[in-house]
């Protein structure tokens, strides 16, 4: 009898959220077409030769985000020797910024990079979304409402700095966790992120974008052999409002120089033909997924009610 009325409930969660993501497919909610940014919007520039990994950001947005403490305090700098599955950290649920140390041979000090969010201008999470959960902000912000995401993960799949996080422990209620440049407690006022606030080193500057962007050029106009000739992000995927100056090529400090110039969309529209079948299956499982990891606990409070409505009786008798 417990299998039959499970069995039903994971039927009953599949089909509706099935036919719920059907009527989402069919209908008007569509990705965004060409977008080139906003030109006003706001942006960071991040100075690796400053960076001395204090960790102060990561504490910063932490607190700013009211995400979970850390397993280890930010001063434990044990952390940049973890790995995971071969990777240095990542973002996800629990932090959405992190810095990592990469030891270059070629230089006789180790080098930091604070990772999160790049809030690109014309942003693969955003056009991969057929629910329109992403929203780009005029100062510049990637932001994300999780009241419209059905959890088909199509924004992890074509981000290309792989920075959305999905977050596994709310089965019922999908969302995408990820750095959103403090937009609601910061940027719509016009201030500057909390990390950007913490760093004491002035690693990271904010301001509009094109602004910052001259910056970085003028500093490696002005001290000839101290940085790589280019500013990452002016126009990696179409750009991002987080840029990166560095005195080593970027591919020593975790960054793809292979990304193209155009924004990831363009290279990814055969993929995305195929979300709306994606999306109509892919709910369905989730609910299935959670329905089967919570079937133990469910039977074993059914068999705990039966056996105390059974001592009951005995009592009675």
């Amino acid at each position: 009898m417990n299998k039959l009325l499970n069995r039903r409930n994971f039927l009953k969660g599949g089909l509706a959220t099935t036919a719920a993501a059907a009527v989402l497919k069919n209908s008007d909610t569509q990705a965004a077409g060409h977008f080139d940014g906003y030109p006003d919007s706001m942006g960071v520039l991040v100075d690796l030769t400053r960076c001395v990994g204090c960790r102060s950001c990561e504490a910063a947005c932490n607190k700013e985000q009211q995400l979970p403490e850390p397993a280890k305090p930010y001063d434990d700098f044990s952390v940049f020797d973890e790995m995971h599955h071969g990777q240095k950290r990542r973002t996800d649920e629990t932090r959405y910024t992190v810095v990592n140390r990469y030891d270059v041979p070629e230089i006789d000090h180790p080098l930091f990079r604070k990772i999160q969010c790049n809030h690109c201008a014309e942003p693969a999470c955003l056009t991969s979304c057929f629910v329109n959960a992403y929203t780009k902000t005029p100062e510049g912000a990637v932001i994300y409402n999780p009241k419209v995401c059905v959890g088909c993960r199509n924004c992890m799949i074509a981000c290309p700095f792989y920075i959305p996080t999905f977050k596994f422990s709310h089965a019922f209620t999908p969302r995408i966790m990820k750095c959103i440049f403090c937009y609601d407690t910061r940027l719509k006022d016009g201030k500057a992120p909390a990390c950007v606030e913490a760093c004491p080193q002035e690693a990271l500057t904010f301001g509009k974008r094109t602004e910052v962007l001259e910056m970085g050029k003028q500093r490696i106009r002005m001290t000839p052999g101290k940085y790589v000739n280019h500013v990452y992000g002016e126009h990696e995927v179409g750009g991002t409002a987080w840029m990166y100056l560095s005195s080593v090529p970027f591919d020593k400090v975790g960054l793809d120089t292979h990304l193209p110039n155009e924004p990831i969309i363009y290279s990814v529209k055969d993929f995305l033909a195929m979300v709306p079948m994606v999306l109509t299956i892919w709910p369905g499982l989730f609910v299935g997924f959670h329905l089967l990891a919570t079937r133990k606990d469910k039977i074993k409070e059914l068999e705990d009610a039966k056996n105390k409505k059974n001592d009951e009786k005995e009592e009675q008798v």
